[in-house]
């Protein structure tokens, strides 16, 4: 702490995961293996879709860029999560606690806008089947992540300005076992009412608005696959439930911690494990076991190199 006209918090207490220590062994290697094992994984879809010019359509590309936002996503908590593990104080400063906030969001909001990005790629392959290659071409799709990129470090830049404007001159005990703004405002010894509705605006508001919006357009995608031949039908319809399941498994973690009061729930540890660790790794490896394409380019990749 230091001391002038004001007392300001300089670091952080993370209370972690569970304290028992059977426990957080468990977790600990359950983790890393994951981890170790997911991780490569995603480097192997990027290496593959790089690899195979026969993957070169903008669907590839942009699940290429997913992979690799993941990644980066999952480079932001759980190495100190693991590291913490064996520390008996768990601590993080004021500016890397800032730098977690930063990062979270950055990427989170890049990975969401890029999920609306690739809604509509399927939108236009689907309903605009002739015009596809003119409509999404490379130039369209780099410019498109681009601005999904744009978007996140936008919002998330607005996430940490607000924050770092609060004073924290008290408590600096984090229930969590990392930085996220929902566990960080409530530490701020001021009135954070009019900050909390900024912030619900700028990150749960978004999120429920791109997860409505990505649910009406899978469902009018569906509704439209019925009239198409069977053989067509069969495999964008399996494409579409591939995305509307990731939807899913990235939309209600993340509208369960940003979309409503930011209260403590006993359950909020698990949700944001899932959220931070377990299901941005597992994005991309839905998409790839769903898709016979992708598997062969794999299995070529390896023969090859073996």
């Amino acid at each position: 702490m230091e001391h002038g006209n004001l007392t300001r918090v300089t670091e952080f207490m993370l209370l972690g995961l569970p304290q028992a220590h059977k426990l957080q062994l468990f977790l600990f290697f359950l983790f890393l293996l994951f981890y170790i094992v997911i991780l490569p994984g995603n480097v192997l879809i990027i290496l593959t879709i790089r690899s195979d010019p026969r993957l070169g359509s903008p669907m590839y590309f942009l699940l290429a860029n997913l992979a690799f936002l993941d990644i980066c996503y999952c480079s932001v908590t759980p190495p100190k999560m693991l590291v913490d593990f064996f520390s008996c104080h768990k601590t993080i400063s004021y500016r890397g606690c800032m730098a977690q906030i930063f990062f979270i969001h950055f990427l989170g909001a890049a990975e969401i806008f890029l999920l609306m990005i690739m809604a509509y790629d399927r939108y236009v392959a689907i309903c605009k089947p002739l015009h596809y290659a003119s409509i999404v071409s490379r130039g369209v799709c780099c410019a498109l992540v681009g601005a999904a990129w744009v978007g996140g470090f936008m919002h998330s830049i607005v996430q940490v300005v607000l924050t770092i404007r609060l004073p924290f001159c008290g408590p600096n005990e984090l229930d969590n076992f990392f930085c996220d703004v929902p566990q960080v405002i409530k530490l701020a010894c001021t009135d954070t009412y009019v900050m909390e509705m900024l912030m619900f605006s700028n990150s749960g508001l978004v999120t429920l608005v791109c997860f409505v919006l990505l649910l009406i357009s899978y469902t009018v995608l569906l509704v439209k696959l019925r009239i198409q031949s069977l053989c067509k039908k069969n495999k964008a319809a399996s494409t579409c439930v591939t995305h509307i399941i990731v939807v899913f498994i990235m939309f209600v973690p993340a509208l369960y911690i940003y979309a409503r009061p930011f209260r403590s729930f006993p359950q909020d540890k698990v949700v944001s494990v899932f959220h931070t660790v377990v299901f941005p790794l597992l994005n991309p490896m839905i998409y790839t076991l769903r898709n016979k394409e992708i598997i062969c380019s794999m299995k070529r990749l390896m023969i090859r190199y073996n």
